[in-house]
């Protein structure tokens, strides 16, 4: 997942303000040592007060590296000891605890941070649906916190004041037996009924127009997962399903593009198609990847419905497995429905590219990704082995 181009990236021996903001951030989390303590407990963005020449200091050095590393590393983003757009906005948000401002929803300008997190988990534990623990403040957040002010005697302004503070931190939990978003979507999904009739599906081909993404020769990822979406598309409408592209052949939309796109269409599901490449000879198989923080904060059906996903790719085509990932990537994040992205091999390994240029297997991981899809849907008495689902089944 690239930074946005409009900030320059921040890499190894840059040197200037933003780095400065950077080193400020990563010292305020514990992750970058002291140096002359200049800018050490300033919030982000507010070293402008200092000196020029400490500002045009700054350098962008090994340890700052991997500060940023470890950072990226905890955050679930991707480990590039560089700073784009996702890591200098996971930066600012990291440094929010709750209590430290007042959290009201704003249409315009979602407010985002980790307190935010932390009161949509508490939320959450008190038997509110504040819709996902996602740290941004959104309509959801603000029922939620409305409905439990108006049950404790609280003015319910949906603003998380200092009287709503201290009742959250009073009460105890509700909730037992489970995380309470997964109690709650799971049961959602399953009580929904088993059919696809009526879904709404948005499968979203990675790269696009000059966007080749991972090549090898003439070989373009844009291409393979276009045709793999199309695939998918076919036979999910088959099913009974309604299915949206987020892009033609020729097209490239932004992240935030093909997010708005799945939102705006009420999608019940998100799937985004990628391939990878590496400069190691030994990287090569499947990987799924849902929403998620690495620590606690997570789209529960979306990682039920990463790990279908993979399990069902990785059973009709025999490549290896990498397993299912939490990542905050916005691609996951901003999407209002559970999401997935499913990475179908190493178009820089021989043997993942050989399969991968076959139409037939092609054909297989478009069958996996139905079949992942179906048993999202089915309950748990009716639900398949891996690698057994058929439509006829059906």
């Amino acid at each position: 997942m690239g930074a946005d181009s409009r900030m320059q990236i921040l890499r190894l021996g840059d040197r200037g303000a933003a780095v400065a903001d950077v080193q400020t951030a990563l010292r305020s989390l514990g992750l970058l040592p002291e140096g002359d303590g200049t800018a050490a407990q300033r919030p982000l963005q507010a070293v402008s007060t200092l000196p020029d020449g400490a500002l045009d200091n700054a350098v962008f050095d090994e340890a700052t590296e991997l500060a940023v590393r470890h950072f990226q590393q905890n955050r679930g983003l991707s480990v590039d000891g560089r700073v784009g757009e996702e890591t200098y906005r996971a930066l600012n948000e990291a440094r929010w605890s709750l209590g430290d401002r007042l959290l009201r929803y704003d249409p315009e300008r979602a407010v985002r941070g980790d307190d935010v997190i932390n009161l949509q988990e508490r939320l959450h534990e008190l038997g509110y649906d504040a819709g996902p623990v996602d740290g941004i403040f959104g309509a959801e957040t603000e029922v939620g916190l409305r409905a439990f002010q108006r049950d404790y005697g609280l003015t319910s302004d949906g603003t998380c004041g200092p009287a709503t503070l201290r009742a959250l931190r009073q009460l105890g939990r509700k909730v037992t037996g489970g995380r309470p978003q997964l109690l709650r979507q799971s049961a959602s999904f399953v009580e929904s009924g088993p059919h696809l009739i009526s879904r709404r599906i948005v499968v979203d081909p990675g790269h696009g127009g000059s966007d080749a993404g991972a090549t090898s020769g003439v070989t373009t990822e844009a291409d393979l997962m276009f045709d793999l979406a199309s695939r998918i598309e076919g036979r999910l409408a088959a099913a009974g399903a309604t299915v949206y592209l987020t892009r033609g052949r020729n097209q490239n939309p932004t992240a935030a593009e093909r997010t708005a796109f799945a939102n705006d269409a009420r999608a019940d599901l998100f799937v985004s198609l990628h391939l990878d490449a590496h400069d190691s000879d030994h990287a090569r198989g499947v990987a799924s990847y849902y929403y998620g923080t690495g620590s606690g904060a997570s789209s529960t059906v979306g990682e039920e419905f990463a790990n279908l996903a993979r399990r069902e790719v990785v059973a009709r085509t025999g490549m290896l497995d990498l397993g299912s990932h939490p990542k905050t990537w916005d691609l996951l994040r901003m999407t209002r429905m559970p999401a997935v992205r499913l990475d179908c091999g190493y178009l820089t390994h021989p043997v993942d590219r050989l399969l991968l240029l076959d139409a037939r297997l092609r054909g297989s991981i478009a069958q996996g990704v139905l079949a992942a899809v179906q048993r999202l849907f089915l309950p748990a008495e009716a639900d398949p082995p891996t690698g057994t689902f058929t439509l006829s089944t059906m």
